[in-house]
């Protein structure tokens, strides 16, 4: 039987939580099962090589190590490793924390001597935004602080703030007004703010990913809210991953076998502003309205932070401009429509 790394104390959760669009599949005997996920027979390789388990929270999101290691003790000390690396991150890449380095960009509008972590993951946020003419955006966030303050208020009009409000809050977006340097990371324009909600809990799994690697790892699973693979399950098969139903939230769709890749899942429904579900967190830059184009988009990529901004990009684009991403990246996605209607995209 598999053993189970004991529970260390997990980042705290603040503010409204993503919910887990994607079900693991049991690798090993001991291992809790998820809705909608059967049970895979331990093999005697499981057994010669246990998993060790942690699950936590990072950056808001349920996060989970499965790491595959002979030594039981080295492979405690190496999750231990692990979970430092990511409180680093996280005092970076944190919203809900004051003394974090994009609280402190957001807060001033500029930040000198950014930490390199920072630069690096604005970068690539930047070069999404242009892969994606646009769609992905790390500079929504003061829609995000309109719609939240909107409905927190007492009666808040169902119909969502005004058209003039939407259109103010508007003048603060862009991601060619972020400037991103080294030495300075600014805002071009007043009022603006950033998040990386849609991208840091790809990116943090992929240093995590780095690192256990570095380290020697090579067969586990790190999903620091997003989900990604080293090499297949101890059995030499597929990690196997459930794509949860958004038309039955806690149910698996669809089942996909990854091995060295990773795995992200965009939906509206995941959180939602008002009661009624009218409003979600997937903005649309250029218009400065929530978006249920699709039920939810999965992609399929190399790395976590590919799988995570393209799950939200592809969220407000047409299929035409995904599959020109898709087939010019070689990568995959699964898209469910308003009516329920399922299909992939890419091979």
């Amino acid at each position: 039987m598999s053993g189970v790394a004991t529970m260390r104390p997990s980042l705290t959760r603040v503010g409204v939580a993503r919910r887990r669009f994607i079900h693991i599949s049991a690798a090993a005997a001991g291992m809790a099962l998820l809705p909608g996920v059967g049970r895979a027979s331990p093999t005697f390789e499981d057994a010669r090589r246990p998993l060790r388990i942690w699950r936590g929270v990072a950056l808001g999101a349920d996060a989970m190590l499965q790491l595959n290691h002979p030594d039981p003790a080295a492979a405690d000390r190496l999750i231990d490793a692990c979970l430092v690396e990511v409180s680093r991150l996280e005092r970076i890449f944190s919203l809900y924390r004051d003394d974090s380095a994009l609280c402190r960009l957001n807060r001033d509008g500029h930040l000198a001597d950014p930490p390199i972590e920072l630069v690096e993951l604005l970068g690539q946020a930047e070069s999404f935004s242009k892969l994606t003419a646009g769609a992905f955006d790390a500079t929504v966030q003061p829609l995000w602080d309109l719609y939240a303050n909107h409905f927190a208020a007492l009666e808040p009009d169902p119909s969502g703030p005004s058209p003039a409000a939407v259109t103010g809050t508007l003048a603060c977006v862009g991601h060619a007004a972020l400037e991103i340097d080294p030495v300075r990371v600014s805002f071009a324009k007043p009022g603006m703010s950033v998040t990386l909600n849609g991208i840091a809990q790809g990116y943090i799994t992929d240093r995590i990913v780095d690192l256990l690697r570095q380290a020697g790892i090579d067969r586990s699973l790190v999903d620091m809210g997003e989900t990604r693979t080293i090499g297949p399950r101890p059995s030499g098969e597929p990690w196997i991953v459930g794509l949860e139903d958004p038309r039955a939230p806690g149910h698996v769709a669809e089942r996909i076998e990854i091995a060295n890749q990773a795995v992200a899942t965009s939906g509206g429904y995941g959180t939602l502003f008002d009661a009624a579900g009218r409003f979600n967190h997937i903005f649309d830059p250029s218009t400065g309205r929530t978006s249920w184009r699709y039920l939810s988009v999965s992609v399929i990529a190399p790395t976590a932070t590919t799988s995570d901004a393209l799950s939200t990009a592809f969220s407000l684009m047409p299929p035409d401009g995904i599959r020109e991403v898709v087939s010019r990246l070689n990568i995959r996605a699964h898209i469910v429509t308003p009516n329920g209607k399922a299909f992939f995209v890419g091979t």
